[in-house]
């Protein structure tokens, strides 16, 4: 492949991966800015790719997509907190690019999905997940809400998180399938 050509690159896998994004945040806003984090980030280390392919290509684009995700879920909340706190504000996109770029991503679709798995659960496991993920609640504080050993509420979590993500695979498979 040689010389990595971001302008190729962004053609080829531009908006799959914005897709990719909106569907991991579920916030076609947030999805809009680790995007073009990401392509800064490809840009920035475009000289670093020591990829052939353009499926190296399109691995190492994702791969940056996915470390912003991460980054974007680690700092999240501490940021978010800061920039109400500085009463700073981006410039939005505008609604009809959010609810197209919802739709194209089937975020009604993956939300009903979602709650077709978590209904699943057993009401335990459910209130688990819901209180750590949904509510952020602490390990140790959980534990002292539901009666267990901070170990068992781990597991718990855990377990509900495993069962959770089967389901959903088995739901996305089935989908496809459909299509």
């Amino acid at each position: 492949m040689g010389r990595l050509d971001i302008d190729a690159l962004y053609g080829r896998h531009g908006e799959e991966l914005l897709l990719f994004l909106t569907r991991r945040t579920a916030d076609p806003q947030v999805a809009l800015d680790l995007w073009a984090e990401t392509f800064a980030q490809a840009i920035a280390a475009s000289r670093r790719f020591r990829g052939r392919t353009g499926e190296e290509a399109a691995a190492w684009l994702y791969t940056i997509a996915r470390r912003q995700l991460a980054r974007y879920y680690e700092r999240g909340r501490t940021e978010q907190r800061a920039v109400q706190r500085l009463r700073f504000e981006r410039e939005p996109a505008s609604p009809n690019l959010l609810a197209e770029l919802a739709e194209r991503a089937g975020l009604s679709e993956l939300r009903a999905e979602l709650a077709g798995a978590l209904a699943q659960l057993s009401p335990g496991v459910r209130e688990a997940v819901h209180l750590r993920v949904v509510d952020d609640v602490p390990y140790a504080e959980l534990a002292g809400r539901l009666g267990m050993s901070e170990q068992a509420a781990r597991t718990r979590v855990s377990r509900g998180l495993a069962r959770l993500a089967g389901l959903l695979d088995a739901a996305t498979i089935e989908h496809a399938r459909s299509s």
